[in-house]
């Protein structure tokens, strides 16, 4: 199947000058018969791209399997319609939403074009002013109590992605969509994809622009968390900042600067926003080699700690350096891992509540360290593990603190109800500067940590496909054959979510319980083609030193395993 006719009807409204002469190439070649042309159609029109779990995602280009001005148009005119369908409206006022974007490429283009659209239909807009972090349209729609919120961004994908996030206010609180209101928003979009061409769609300018009072308000509630005049005795530590290529860096100055933070040393070469992420492979700061300009500008500035931010500033990345004894690197430094940071920034969490008297919950994604578990056992705090993603972790009742190793902090939920690199970095600022000012150290501090709750270890295994019926395969193979053993450690139980596990709704999980504790677990990536599996142990025998080598080794010994089977 060419799908000519799909593609030829698309080209009719397309309103992009790219992506028409893109697609306009392929439909010439594919009548020609060129092979290559004829895949491309294939590629392009044999899917669509579903709304599902982080909204809409994908790469640049012509087409319903692309991200571009057609697809989003539709995505705009079906979530309005999904608004105006379950909106109460007394009196029969309008549904609200309220519009962000980053510096990806398009971003801005998205954005104007759903607020058209969306104001055409009859919903009231905000469209924020500029290009800003996704932690600011989060924390507008609670703030400007929106019925809806959209963020066009592609957060950490690769450079020609782009992607289309989606939350919700009123009883959703400005959480992102979880079932049904995905579903349901696809259905919508597609009866708009069957029904409507992009040209036929209602448009309107009728829409206002939001002033400096909401990025006012966000930056004046984040730096709070520091603490002001309250705080304990700080001592401000030289550190230095990316925003890898995003939007994270005018916000973030300002929130560093009134939460008294101090003016940190900025990555000159990744300071300002540019879609096109020259200095970096993937825009992720967990990818090998994206903290390597952050590295050389922290050793000629003498900085003590490298804070990092991915391009839409919603993540949160910490180095250090390594300590005299230990092994370095030609640059000296550790990136501190997700579990790591969310650890230490749980135990602050828990230990506030304590001394202020105060209950609560703390959450973390199912993939996440069995760490934040054991710190929320100790203080006595309501404890939930979720399934992936924060549009999971923010729906926990009484939620104080939330986590998943993905980078992802969640710090302050009265404020944003979603992962906040910028708040999250307040935090962990701020925890470093009481501890110098106490005349300790990070390295005490995670001492401290491995002796009262035991030491626990983690690592991932991460297979990128080229084809995405690879993932499928490896899932169904483990399924079908589950393995007694991974790494000469042997399999306890295994816990397969396929149709639903506990409380759990379905999903394309795998967890197997090993003898003596250990976890592992598998998944399809839900943003990127991938099969990600998880590995964590723990230890409370022996000396802290002990400990961090006992659950090490067989954190180790499981990867070599896993690494074999997933291969």
């Amino acid at each position: 199947m060419t799908h000519l006719d799909d593609a030829k009807n698309w080209l009719a409204q397309d309103p992009d000058p790219i992506t028409r002469d893109e697609l306009a190439a392929l439909i010439d070649g594919a009548e020609l018969g060129e092979a290559t042309a004829i895949a491309g159609l294939r590629d392009r029109f044999g899917s669509r791209l579903a709304f599902g779990t982080a909204g809409l995602r994908g790469e640049l280009g012509a087409g319903p399997n692309r991200m571009n001005r057609v697809l989003v148009a539709q995505a705009a005119a079906g979530l309005a319609r999904f608004l105006l369908d379950r909106a109460d409206r007394p009196e029969g006022g309008a549904p609200s939403v309220v519009i962000g974007f980053d510096g990806r490429t398009n971003s801005d283009v998205f954005a104007r074009d759903s607020a058209e659209i969306m104001a055409g239909a009859g919903v009231r807009v905000t469209l924020l002013p500029r290009m800003l972090p996704t932690p600011v349209l989060a924390f507008a729609v609670r703030h400007l109590d929106v019925s809806a919120g959209v963020m066009v961004t592609a957060s950490h994908n690769p450079p020609r992605d782009n992607g289309y996030k989606v939350y919700l206010g009123d009883d959703d609180q400005g959480a992102q969509i979880v079932p049904p209101s995905d579903g349901l928003i696809h259905e919508a979009i597609l009866e708009v994809a069957r029904s409507v061409a992009v040209g036929d769609l209602p448009r309107s300018s009728e829409f206002e622009v939001a002033g400096e009072s909401v990025l006012d308000a966000y930056v004046e509630r984040t730096a709070a968390i520091a603490g002001g005049e309250q705080r304990e005795p700080f001592v401000a530590v030289p550190f230095v900042y990316t925003p890898m290529h995003g939007v994270g860096w005018e916000v973030s100055q300002r929130v560093f600067a009134a939460a008294g933070l101090g003016e940190p040393t900025v990555v000159a070469e990744q300071v300002e926003p540019d879609g096109g992420f020259p200095t970096v492979s993937f825009p992720n700061p967990e990818e090998p080699g994206a903290l390597d300009l952050a590295i050389a500008t922290a050793n000629r500035a003498g900085a003590e700690l490298i804070i990092a931010h991915d391009p839409d500033a919603d993540r949160l990345a910490v180095a250090v350096p390594r300590p005299e004894s230990a092994t370095a690197d030609s640059a000296g430094w550790r990136r501190l891992s997700g579990n790591e940071v969310g650890a230490l920034l749980g135990w602050r969490a828990a230990e506030r509540l304590q001394r202020e008297g105060q209950d609560g919950a703390l959450a973390a994604s199912l993939v996440s360290s069995p760490a934040l578990g054991a710190i929320a056992r100790h203080y006595g705090l309501d404890y939930r593990d979720t399934l992936t993603g924060f549009k999971w972790i923010s729906r926990t009742p009484r939620l104080r603190f939330g986590y998943e190793e993905a980078l992802g902090y969640l710090v302050n939920p009265g404020t944003v109800r979603d992962k906040d690199g910028i708040s999250a970095s307040v935090e962990f600022l701020t925890m470093v500067g009481e501890l110098a000012a106490a005349g300790r150290t990070l390295t005490d501090r995670q001492n401290d940590f491995d002796a009262l709750f035991g030491a626990f270890a983690s690592a991932q295994v991460s297979l990128r496909v080229t084809d995405l019926s690879r993932i499928g395969q490896i899932m169904s193979a483990l399924r079908e054959q589950a393995p007694a053993e991974i790494g000469g450690v042997r399999v306890r139980e295994v816990d397969d979510f396929i149709r639903g596990f506990g409380d759990y709704p379905p999903g394309d999980i795998l967890r197997f319980w090993m003898h003596g504790g250990a976890r592992v677990i598998v998944r399809p990536s839900g943003t990127e083609p991938k099969v990600k599996v998880y590995i964590d142990a723990s230890s409370e025998q022996g000396s802290v030193t002990e400990r961090r080598a006992a659950a090490q080794a067989e954190v180790a010994a499981l990867e070599a395993g896993m690494r074999a089977l997933v291969a």
